[in-house]
């Protein structure tokens, strides 16, 4: 290859660089000059190199120049390289132009910036947005539960947007707010006469403060009687007092039969002693004879007093020789 041909192949390459860089940029340019949105052509070339996409630059930058916005080219590059969503910046400022709600660019991208969609939010403040509690369970003082189901209308505030809460905190509070009212109320029924009741009281308390929304209007959707929990606490109250109080006579019972076995040990234990003594009656009489200590008169005296004792007691027929007689 020859010094000719190397000069020819890279002024092809040279052209098709610069066609490359200045061929799209240029088109973009006009497209910016005849829509009145005034863009330098170098701004254009260097966005490439700034890995900025200057199609997005320049037609966001078009069509806030026709809505009457004035946002410079380095405001929308600097908000993409952040990581914001520049078409959704622009178009949520034309939107708050169009609807009179002030909204500079400063406020929007820190809004996109903070993760929350701004045109969204833009939308909300003009067509309020209706939410929907889950189903709120709460029991009145008289023990009835109530189950009830709040249509929450919300409108976006702009001003606490960053840094506010969401709407999982505003349908929180206002269950909250549900429950408490229905557990102040004397009766479910006077709940049910008057659920708009709990719709005054809940917005009383002032729910939106510190989120991002603003509630205009709670309406109570719907309300159920659930079960009689009063009810079922007083069963459960009185079934376990019946336990425990079968606990405890179970173990005064274990305790009597126990006392009673112990009675039993002992006065089998006196029996034995006695039977013992008894059986020692004839070795001590026997002693007492060899000694002199006991005469044959006096034997007979005591034979005749067992005898005599024994009679009287048959005649006599007292209750403890009842079961003797019939074992």
């Amino acid at each position: 290859m020859n010094f000719a041909q190397v000069a020819v192949f890279v002024l092809v390459v040279a052209a098709i660089v610069l066609f490359y860089f200045i061929g799209s940029a240029l088109s973009l340019w006009v497209q910016a000059l005849v829509s009145g949105a005034r863009v330098n052509l170098l701004s254009i070339i260097f966005m490439r190199f700034r890995k900025v996409p200057p199609k997005l630059i320049v037609e966001s930058q078009i069509m806030a120049v026709k809505a009457g916005l004035l946002i410079s080219t380095n405001e929308l590059e600097s908000h993409y390289l952040a990581g914001g969503n520049v078409l959704r910046v622009v178009q949520a400022l034309i939107a708050a132009d169009k609807a009179n709600i002030e909204l500079i660019f400063n406020r929007a991208a820190a809004i996109d910036l903070a993760g929350r969609n701004v045109l969204e939010a833009v939308q909300m403040s003009v067509n309020p947005k209706v939410i929907e509690t889950p189903l709120v369970s709460a029991m009145a003082k008289d023990g009835i539960q109530l189950k009830a189901i709040a249509r929450v209308t919300v409108r976006a505030n702009i001003d606490r947007l960053v840094g506010g809460a969401g709407e999982e905190t505003v349908l929180a509070r206002v269950g909250e707010g549900i429950v408490t009212t229905i557990g102040s109320a004397d009766t479910h029924k006077r709940v049910l006469e008057n659920p708009d009741s709990i719709s005054k009281r809940v917005l009383e308390k002032g729910l939106d403060s510190g989120t991002a929304f603003e509630i205009l209007s709670i309406d109570i959707a719907d309300v159920d009687v659930g079960k009689n929990i009063g009810a079922e606490l007083e069963t459960d109250r009185a079934e376990a007092d019946k336990k425990i109080a079968q606990a405890k006579a179970e173990e005064r019972r274990a305790m009597a039969i126990a006392v009673e076995q112990e009675m039993r040990a002992r006065v089998e234990e006196m029996k034995a002693k006695v039977v013992e003594a008894e059986a020692e009656v004839p070795l001590a009489m026997a002693e007492a004879f060899r000694n002199g200590q006991f005469g044959v008169m006096d034997y007979y005296r005591m034979k005749n007093i067992m005898a005599d004792t024994e009679m009287r007691s048959a005649i006599g027929g007292t209750d403890q020789d009842e079961p003797e007689k019939k074992k």
